[in-house]
Parts: structure tokens; C-alpha cells; sequence
């Protein structure tokens, strides 16, 4: 549903657009800074959530977002970008503070890759096969600190969209439509992000499996 211009996390239709306010407030002006935090608080409070569950935490994410965003506000290329980007920014540490209140166990790399060849479904019994003996044989997986440090290090290399997908669908464990929405993209895109990027791990892992 389109926002209202009545709603006060938006712009309206006779105020500065989000690139004129980025302009002024990467010039010093620090009211024009505070608009852009009035219209894209509810937004990021509520991608925060999704994410964590917690309002409390949402809440202290998206602070640290916006003291993020506005000290790397000379970085942003495109000023007329600045909700996606800032969206971007809630994700990431949003999914940081995820995993650092998270203890979970190493997720074997064939959990992470899926199936090798043929889509994005095990109904090929190669990609099924495949990772059935990447997990049974040592010689063919990453384990422990070694699963850690290069499994990071792989994607590390990925496009953004892919890496996040990855993340948050494949280790996060969230459900598609959830990633679709943190990415703000349809969940078929999810899909071929996750597809696209568990190939390129698996070109990057490859003298390892």
C-alpha cells in the first residue's frame, strides 16, 4: 500500500525530496538529517522487527542504523537512494545482532551449497547424492574453524542481494517470504539469489569439496 503524505516517516508531496535532504545534511545541516530519521523510523523499526522478533531490539538497531547512515552519508552515490540504502544498513545489523545472541552449531557445508547442479529443487539425484557425501565424507566437506573461516571468506565474495539471501534463508533458517520482505524483493528473486549464490560458493570451495 502506498504511504500517505499525511504520514510523518514520509515525504510529502511539496517537501524536499530524500536527495535534496541527504545534500543538505551532508553539508552540516543536521535538521535536514532529522527529517530523513521522522520519515524512515517506522520503516526500519519494522524491518529490525521482522528480523528479531523483539521490539527493544529493533529499537536499538535501528539507532545504531541511523548513527551508522549518518556518519557514512558521504558515501551514499545515489542521495535519491537513501531509503533503500538505509533499509540495507537496518538488515545487516539487524542480522548481526542476530547471530551474535545466536549460538548455533557449524551448519555443514552441503546444508549451505544444497544441490549441486540442476535447479533449485533435490529432485535431480545428483544434487541430492552430492550432498549426502559431502556431508558423510571429511575429504569432501569444511569443518569446524576451517568451515568458519572459509565458508566466511566465500561469501565475502558474493553480491550483496545473494550473500544476504544466503544468510538469512540457509543459515538464519528464515522462511522465504520473510527474506523476500527484509530484501525487499519477490520471493521467486530470493530463490534465484540463493541459487545463484550457492553456485558461486561452490566455484569458490571447489578445491575443498
Amino acid at each position: 500500500m502506498e504511504p500517505q503524505a499525511s504520514d510523518p516517516n514520509h515525504p510529502s508531496p511539496t517537501g524536499p525530496s530524500d536527495g535534496q535532504l541527504v545534500s543538505q545534511a551532508t553539508a552540516g545541516d543536521r535538521k535536514a538529517f532529522d527529517e530523513l530519521i521522522r520519515r524512515y523510523q517506522r520503516q526500519a523499526v519494522a524491518v529490525s522487527y521482522r528480523l528479531l522478533g523483539n521490539t527493544q531490539d529493533a529499537l536499538e538497531v535501528t539507532q545504531d542504523a541511523f548513527l551508522k547512515a549518518f556518519t557514512s552519508l558521504d558515501t551514499l552515490q545515489k542521495p535519491d537512494a537513501f531509503g533503500g540504502w538505509l533499509m540495507r544498513i537496518v538488515s545487516n545489523l539487524s542480522l548481526n545482532y542476530r547471530r551474535s545472541r545466536k549460538t548455533r552449531a557449524s551448519v555443514p557445508l552441503a546444508e549451505v551449497l544444497g544441490p549441486q547442479e540442476g535447479g533449485q529443487t533435490e529432485a535431480h539425484g545428483g544434487g541430492s547424492e552430492w550432498m549426502s557425501a559431502a556431508a558423510a565424507d571429511p575429504s569432501r566437506a569444511l569443518e569446524g574453524k576451517e568451515l568458519g573461516a572459509k565458508l566466511k571468506e566465500a561469501l565475502a565474495q558474493l553480491p550483496e542481494k545473494q550473500r544476504q539471501a544466503i544468510i538469512m534463508f540457509t543459515i538464519d533458517e528464515m522462511p522465504q517470504k520473510d527474506v523476500a520482505e527484509a530484501l525487499n524483493c519477490s520471493v521467486e528473486a530470493v530463490k534465484w539469489h540463493v541459487f545463484q549464490g550457492r553456485k558461486k560458493l561452490r566455484e569458490i570451495l571447489q578445491e575443498h569439496l
